[in-house]
């Protein structure tokens, strides 16, 4: 999950009315005590070039580059000291490595009464353990990142925070067990570290309702069963628990989250099927359990009861049965993944009413979800062109159906080709009979094409070449015949896109013709393509016929009874080839 703190903007904006209504306004300079303070945490960093500014002849240090004060006190309230992604991006720049800070956390920190926000994320800091006393700033903060450095350790249980708090951990090494939480906690963000053991006594024994609307959990080293006892986290907007070792079931008390918008479950060991209670969480737009040991059939309810939902993956599981066509109900879906699953029978012909696939724009290129503290992004593995890509920028923008290698029969709908603003089909490894719809053509939008190891028959439709922007196509080992469209983009794929089937012409290669030996010696035959085998014959003769009348008469003095016993043998061996 890519986080953004939205309040941020809000807290931008009020800046710059502030700013334009106290025009002309004697503002509050700095408390000195707090000057005094940064210019301490400055002394404990290295690389801090984007603070040059920061010196004791400027007394304003409500005048400092990433530093905020409350207009009207005049206390720093916000440390921005967070370098960008752009910035880790270009890190390989001088310029980009000078804007990254390194060195310890100083304790001078703790002077800073009045802070409230503080971001040190994506920093070069050495691997190091966070001090004990750094954990007493979460008493008041409301905002802290730290992610995207190499800190390590164990982190406390944080039970003191007074304030609703935004606690992102992320990328850093800490290790053990995962931290109590007091209830005022808002966004918890623990993802890719090194946390092991259970969630139970993390998620379980509450004697009060939690505030916490977003954890994040995802690459750790988490295991055994999700517990059963989520009645006391009814205001979670967004659960990311994937690639850890959790085993067991999805538990039925999440369907006590009647607020979840976002649930991800992908990359894990989970088993048995999906319980009915979440036909309580109407309020799913993105369902991601990919890459388990899910069975049972997909529950016909999803199309019914999850109305809002945009991305369903279920790809790599052991579901079974038919794809329901109560699924069709799905306005909003823009993402179907069901591949690599035991999935059988015909695909729905309805599938033209998932009408948020028709429309070639997108309202938004991201995938956002509301919390009381802003909002963050989706992300979501996708596998797209034979690569398995991570999508949280560009997310709105995919339209995606994949229902490669499973056991589904019959043909392609017509209806397929009414999702005109699908950028991705992979329909792969089926049984699939009858021809690619005629009007494949109208999905103008489509970059990817994946239709291999079926049992399609019939002509390449011309359509196909009006598919423009095509990046990716695979056609091969189907009934296929014909000529490949010629005079488009079609013969830009290599001729793999096409093996396995009777289809001729560019990128294939054109067979070569042989051309049959003559019988007759002498005969016009092109001797670039075909060996004359009774001209090398004579040849051979004739030179073992010289050699046989030659050394005779250089090594024996009856030269010409030995010719003449020899040129007999030599008549009777050009009688035998038939040559004479």
């Amino acid at each position: 999950m890519d986080f953004v703190a939205i309040y941020l903007l809000m807290l931008l904006c009020l800046n710059i009315f502030t700013n334009s209504f106290s025009k002309g306004i004697p503002q509050p300079s700095c408390i000195k005590s707090e000057r005094q303070a940064l210019l301490k945490i400055k002394q404990q960093l290295k690389h801090s070039n984007m603070l040059a500014v920061w010196n004791a002849r400027n007394e304003d240090c409500c005048k400092w580059v990433r530093v905020f004060c409350n207009i009207v006190t005049g206390h720093v309230t916000e440390l921005q000291l967070g370098s960008s992604n752009d910035t880790i991006a270009s890190s390989r720049s001088k310029k980009a490595r000078s804007l990254k800070l390194g060195g310890k956390l100083s304790p001078a920190l703790l002077d800073l009464k009045h802070l409230s926000y503080l971001d040190l994320s994506n920093n070069d800091f050495d691997p190091t353990q966070i001090p004990d006393w750094f954990w007493n700033l979460t008493s008041h903060l409301q905002y802290l990142n730290i992610s995207g450095n190499q800190f390590q350790g164990k982190i406390p249980d944080l039970l003191t925070n007074q304030a609703s708090l935004v606690l992102d951990l992320s990328f850093n090494n800490f290790t053990g067990s995962l931290p109590g939480i007091s209830l005022n906690m808002t966004v918890l963000d623990l993802s890719n570290n090194v946390l092991s053991g259970s969630m139970s006594q993390f998620l379980c024994h509450k004697k009060h309702q939690m505030k916490l609307e977003v954890l994040n959990l995802e690459g750790n080293h988490l295991s055994g069963e999700i517990p059963d006892c989520w009645e006391k986290w009814r205001s979670l907007v967004a659960i990311e628990l994937c690639n850890n070792n959790f085993s067991g079931g999805i538990p039925s008390s999440m369907g006590a989250l009647t607020s979840l918008e976002s649930l991800h479950l992908r990359n894990n060991h989970l088993e048995g099927e999906i319980p009915d209670s979440l036909t309580n969480c109407t309020q799913l737009l993105t369902l991601d359990f990919a890459a388990n040991h899910l069975s049972g059939e997909i529950p016909p309810w999803m199309g019914e009861r999850l109305s809002k939902l945009i991305i369903i993956s279920f790809q790599s599981n052991r579901f079974h049965g038919h794809v329901p066509e109560q699924i069709c109900g799905l306005s909003s879906l823009q993402i179907l993944d069901l591949s690599h699953n035991n999935l059988s029978g015909n695909i729905p012909s309805c599938i033209n009413n998932l009408t948020a696939m028709i429309s070639r724009k997108s309202s938004c290129s991201k995938i956002s979800y509301n919390t009381s503290k802003g909002c963050f992004f989706d992300n979501m593995e996708l596998m797209v062109k034979g690569t398995m890509l991570d999508y949280s920028n560009t997310l709105g923008l995919i339209k995606l159906v994949d229902l490669s290698d499973n056991n589904l029969s019959g043909e392609i709908p017509e209806e397929m080709t009414m999702l005109t603003g699908l950028l991705s089909l992979n329909l792969s490894k089926n049984h699939l009979v009858g021809k690619i719809p005629s009007n494949i053509g109208a999905i103008k939008t489509l970059e990817c094409v994946d239709l291999s190891e079926n049992n399609l028959s019939g002509k390449i439709p011309d359509s196909m070449s009006e598919l423009s922007f095509l990046s990716y196509l695979n056609l091969s080992y189907n009934k296929l015949t014909g000529q490949i469209p010629t005079g488009t983009q079609l013969q830009s794929f290599s001729a793999s896109s096409f093996l396995g089937t009777k289809l001729y012409g560019p990128p294939l290669p054109t067979p070569k013709t042989l051309v049959p030996a003559s019988n007759i010696v002498g005969g016009q035959v092109d001797s670039r393509k075909q060996v004359d085998w009774n001209f090398i014959w004579m040849e051979f003769g004739f030179w073992c016929g010289f050699l046989c009348v030659a050394c005779p008469l250089l090594f024996t003095n009856s030269g010409d009874a030995c010719i003449f016993r020899i040129l007999t043998k030599y008549q009777t061996f050009l009688s035998k080839c038939k040559i004479l």
